[in-house]
C-alpha cells in the first residue's frame, strides 16, 4: 500500500499510518472535519452525497408505504422509547431514544437493498481490497444535527464524514474475506461522526470504536443460507444501533479498549497478522474532490449490485435487437459470465429458487429474467418491441421496482421458464482482475435457430461511478418518481425537502421529517 507524499495532498488528506493509534486518529479527524477546522470539499461532494441521501430515503418511505417487516417492527420499538432529547423516525415528529430512531431509519433504506453501493477501490493508492459498503449510515448524522439543533449544512457534512471513513476503510480491509459483515466499517465511522457532531473527545470516540470492534462483529451467517431474512437488510442498522450506544456509553465515561486495530486480539490482527502494527494505512480525505463518496454507484432500480453489469448486458442487447423480445418463445439459452465475488453470491445454487424477497433479490438468474419478463409484457402491452431509442429510456421503463419482489412476481410462470434458461459460469482470472475497478460481465442469448446475441464485456453499467454515457439523473428522476408514489401521495414536496437539505435551518431540519407516509398496505 503507497502512502501519498507529495505536498498538494497534506492540504487535502488526512493520513493514518498503519503504527500510529488509528481508532485515535479517526476520532480526531472526525472533529477536526466536523468542526470545520480542516475540510473544505467541493460542491460536487455536498451534491453527490445530497443525490445519495434523497435517493435512500426514498428506498426507505417506500419500504415503510409497503409495510415490509422490519422497518414496520422497529418503528414500533422506537416509539416505546420516547426521549425529548432524542431523533425521529422517518415520517414523525415523536422524538425518540436515537439509537431507536437510527436503527429504524436505517433499516428502512436498506429494506430494499436499492441504495448507493461502494467497492473498496482506490488504485492511485494502491487501496484495493475491494469490501462492499452501503450508505445505510445517513440518519446519524440527522439524528446527531437533530440533538445538536444544527443545521442541514452540518448533517450533510456528517454523511460526507461517515461515507469517507467507512469508504477508505473498504479500501484497505476485506471484510468479506474472512466472512465478516461489511457493515463494521460502517459501525466505526457511525461511531466516531455521531460523537464528533455531538461534542465527544477523540480518546471518547477512540472507546467508542474499540467496543464496537471488541463486542459487537457481525458475521456473514446473516447473508446466507437458501432463503435469507429479516437479518440481510437490517444488519448496518443493528450495528449503527449499538455502535451509537457505545458512544453514548463512551461519553458517558465507559472505557473500552485503545488503539483497537493494534490489538492484538483485535478482528484485524487475528485475520490478517503483524507484528505489531494495524494491517494497513488509512488516508481521509478532507478537501477537495477526491472522496470516497466520489467513487460511490447508484441502483438504478432494485437489484443485487453486483446484477448491474448483467442488466445493462440485457438492456443494450434488447434494444440493438428487438427480435429477441419478438420471439422470445424462442430463446433456448442464456449464458451469463461474472466474476467473483458475484458468481459465489448471486451465483450460488441455492438462489436458484428464491422463495423470498431478500433471496430473490440476491439471485443473478431471478433478478436478470424478471427483467426480461417485464419487457416481453411492455411489448405485448404497447404492441412495440422498442422502448426509446437509448438504453436510458430501457432502464426507465423496465425498472425493477419492489412489486417485482413480491411474492406473485417470485413465483410468476414466464419469470420461472426464464429462470430455467439460464446458465451463470466464473469467468476466471480474466473476470476476476477486472474487479473492482468495474463489473465485469457478459451475457448472450442463444435462440433456437443456433443465432447467438452477445453483449460483450460489460464494465461499467449505468450507475456505475466510471459510467460515462448513462443519464444518471434522469434515470434517478424515474427511480425516484416510482418510488415516491408509493411512499406519497405528494411526494415532489417531499423529494424537494431533501434535495435542499445543505440549505435548511435549525428548525427546518427539526422538522426534516414531518409528513405523512402512505399506506399501501400489506406486501408480503
Amino acid at each position: 500500500m503507497a502512502l501519498p507524499t507529495d505536498a498538494a495532498t497534506s492540504t487535502t488528506q488526512t493520513v493514518l499510518p498503519r503504527n500510529t493509534n488509528q481508532a485515535l486518529g479517526i476520532g480526531q479527524f472526525a472533529i477536526d472535519f466536523m468542526s470545520g477546522k480542516i475540510g473544505s470539499p467541493d460542491a460536487s461532494v455536498f451534491e453527490r452525497t445530497t443525490m445519495f441521501h434523497t435517493d435512500s430515503v426514498l428506498c426507505g418511505l417506500s419500504a415503510i408505504a409497503l409495510n415490509t417487516n422490519a422497518p414496520i417492527i422497529l418503528r414500533a420499538e422506537a416509539a416505546t422509547y420516547p426521549n425529548a432529547t432524542g431523533a425521529c423516525v422517518f415520517g414523525s415528529t415523536q422524538r425518540v431514544a436515537a439509537e431507536k430512531a437510527i436503527v429504524a431509519n436505517s433499516n428502512a433504506v436498506r429494506e430494499w437493498d436499492s441504495n448507493g453501493t461502494n467497492f473498496g477501490y482506490n488504485p492511485i493508492l494502491g487501496h484495493t481490497a475491494g469490501e462492499f459498503g452501503h450508505n445505510d449510515f445517513y440518519p446519524v448524522a440527522v439524528a446527531a444535527a437533530h440533538q445538536a439543533g444544527r443545521d442541514g449544512a452540518f448533517a450533510l457534512r456528517g454523511m460526507v464524514c461517515i461515507d469517507e471513513i467507512r469508504g477508505r476503510l473498504a479500501e484497505v480491509f476485506s471484510l468479506k474475506s474472512y466472512r465478516i459483515d461489511h457493515v463494521v466499517h460502517g459501525a466505526i465511522a457511525s461511531a466516531a461522526v455521531y460523537g464528533a457532531m455531538l461534542g465527544a473527545t477523540a480518546e471518547q470516540i477512540e472507546s467508542a470504536i474499540g467496543m464496537s470492534v471488541a463486542h459487537y462483529i457481525p458475521w456473514r451467517a446473516i447473508r446466507a443460507g437458501k432463503q435469507l431474512s429479516d437479518s440481510k437488510g437490517a444488519s448496518a442498522a443493528i450495528s449503527t444501533e449499538v455502535a451509537v450506544l457505545s458512544m453514548m456509553r463512551s461519553m458517558r465515561g465507559f472505557m473500552g479498549p485503545r488503539d483497537i486495530f493494534r490489538n492484538p486480539e483485535s478482528m484485524f490482527r487475528q485475520f490478517e497478522k503483524t507484528n505489531g502494527d494495524s494491517p494497513f494505512d488509512l488516508v481521509l480525505s478532507h478537501s477537495g474532490s477526491d472522496f470516497a463518496v466520489m467513487g460511490m454507484h447508484f441502483k438504478l432500480g432494485l437489484y443485487e449490485h453486483q446484477s448491474a453489469g448483467a442488466l445493462q448486458g440485457l438492456l443494450t442487447l434488447i434494444r440493438e435487437n428487438p427480435s429477441i423480445i419478438e420471439k422470445h418463445a424462442a430463446i433456448a439459452k442464456i449464458t451469463i459470465v461474472a466474476y467473483e465475488p458475484a458468481f459465489g453470491i448471486i451465483g450460488d445454487p441455492a438462489k436458484r429458487d428464491p422463495k423470498t424477497r431478500q433471496s430473490a433479490d440476491h439471485s443473478m438468474v431471478y433478478i436478470v429474467s424478471t427483467l426480461l419478463r417485464k419487457a416481453i409484457e411492455l411489448s405485448a402491452s404497447s404492441k412495440s418491441s422498442t422502448f426509446g431509442p437509448c438504453d436510458n429510456c430501457y432502464w426507465k421503463s423496465l425498472m425493477l421496482m419492489p412489486h417485482d419482489f413480491a411474492p406473485d412476481a417470485i413465483f410468476n410462470t414466464i419469470t420461472r421458464a426464464l429462470m430455467e434458461k439460464f446458465e451463470f459460469t466464473h469467468g476466471g482470472a480474466e473476470y476476476d482482475r477486472r474487479y473492482p475497478d468495474g463489473i465485469p460481465t457478459s451475457l448472450a442469448i442463444k435462440m433456437k435457430d443456433g443465432t447467438t446475441f452477445d453483449s460483450g464485456l460489460v464494465m461499467y453499467p449505468a450507475g456505475h461511478a466510471r459510467n460515462t454515457t448513462a443519464d444518471l439523473k434522469g434515470i434517478l428522476a424515474k427511480k425516484a418518481a416510482l418510488l415516491g408514489e408509493l411512499a406519497s401521495d405528494e411526494p415532489q414536496p417531499i423529494v424537494d425537502r431533501f434535495n435542499r437539505i445543505a440549505t435548511l435551518s435549525p428548525s427546518e431540519l427539526a422538522s426534516l421529517y414531518t409528513f405523512a407516509i402512505a399506506d399501501r398496505g400489506t406486501f408480503e
